[in-house]
């Protein structure tokens, strides 16, 4: 029970690897507020949790806006007394366009979802943090933030500002009993390109050179077991940084 009595909130926790973090967390001891803008799935995967004898509570929020964002920290406070462990991991990918065919349409998608609901949380969850010097910060990445050939380039800039986000808060409050790390995914099996129908066809030929050489595909499980890592005590010394989860595929670059 390496999370035993902790509140934790978890962001896209209606499938993939968000679901795979609230299981495992709630499996681990901790009360869970799984947050999801799909109401139905994430309602699916508090049940799930209940099932199993966990704690968890389910709210549909819409990231891109900042008072639902701000929202989702109030109702883990007003539910739990408190927060402890803040995992972002919502996110949407791009259609694999370069810069000279993305439109201001996506780009600002993109920034609204994966970076600016990041900083939202993040900005609203620090006070509670700082008042009790600890709190954990797991902001999920990719490898698109570390690399610039794993994606278009919406999403791989957006990522990039999570690392330098999760980098900057990581030495910032590294004095303040806070941690905040970073998780980069490779390629795993989610449904984050469900709603991908037309690839850009220049950009997707581009990736194909860097996707042949992934060694293989990742569970969502895989990840979940190191978001816990991030979240216990067993990485006490591992703070500003980010983890790549791919199997070696940045290993090549």
């Amino acid at each position: 029970m390496q999370l035993e009595n902790k509140v934790a909130i978890v962001t896209g926790a209606a499938s993939g690897m968000g679901r795979a973090i609230a299981e495992l967390y709630a499996k681990e001891g901790a009360k869970v507020v799984a947050a999801d803008i799909n109401q139905a799935g994430v309602e699916e995967t508090v049940h799930t949790i209940k099932e199993s004898g966990g704690q968890a509570t389910a709210i549909r929020v819409d990231l891109a806006k900042r008072e639902e964002a701000e929202s989702m920290i109030d109702l883990a406070v007003e539910t739990y007394g408190t927060l402890d462990i803040l995992v972002n991991n919502a996110g949407i990918m791009d259609a694999f366009e370069p810069v000279g065919d993305i439109t201001d349409e996506k780009w600002d998608l993109l920034f609204d979802i994966n970076t600016k609901s990041v900083m939202y949380t993040m900005r609203k969850s620090i006070p509670i943090f700082l008042e009790k010097k600890q709190g954990i910060i797991v902001n999920v990445a990719s490898t698109g933030g570390i690399s610039g050939a794993h994606a278009g380039a919406a999403y791989g800039a957006s990522k990039h500002a999570v690392v330098g986000l999760t980098k900057n808060t990581g030495y910032m409050y590294a004095n303040e009993g806070i941690r905040c790390n970073a998780i980069a995914p490779g390629g795993v099996a989610t449904n984050i390109t469900s709603s991908l129908k037309q690839p850009n066809s220049f950009g997707l030929e581009r990736i194909k050179k860097t996707t042949s050489v992934m060694p293989r595909v990742g569970t969502a499980e895989e990840i979940a077991k190191v978001a816990l890592f991030l979240a216990s005590e067993q990485s006490s010394f591992v703070n500003g940084t980010v983890l790549a989860a791919d199997a070696g595929w940045t290993g090549a670059f």
